[in-house]
């Protein structure tokens, strides 16, 4: 699968409909999967993975996220330009 069709499925697969993780997720798409290291983007796909509940409280500082590795992301993204 080529580069594009592959950020399109995984923009597709991001999509969450609640406003703040749509916002989060097609930041990092927009700004760093390009040039995302191949354990960076896994770690972005296993983000995907994880319930919409959870990422929110995460991505908000109410909850602590278990994962380091997520942490780091999280904490990358949300330092990103808007």
């Amino acid at each position: 699968m080529d580069e594009a069709t592959e950020l399109k499925r995984i923009r597709w697969r991001s999509r969450r409909g609640m406003r703040e993780l749509d916002r989060l997720f097609d930041r990092y798409l927009d700004h760093a999967w390009a040039t995302a290291p191949t354990a960076e983007r896994a770690v972005f796909l296993r983000m995907l993975d994880c319930e919409d509940d959870k990422l929110w409280r995460w991505s908000m500082g109410y909850e602590e996220c278990p994962d380091v590795e997520l942490v780091a992301l999280l904490r990358k993204i949300a330092a990103m330009p808007a």
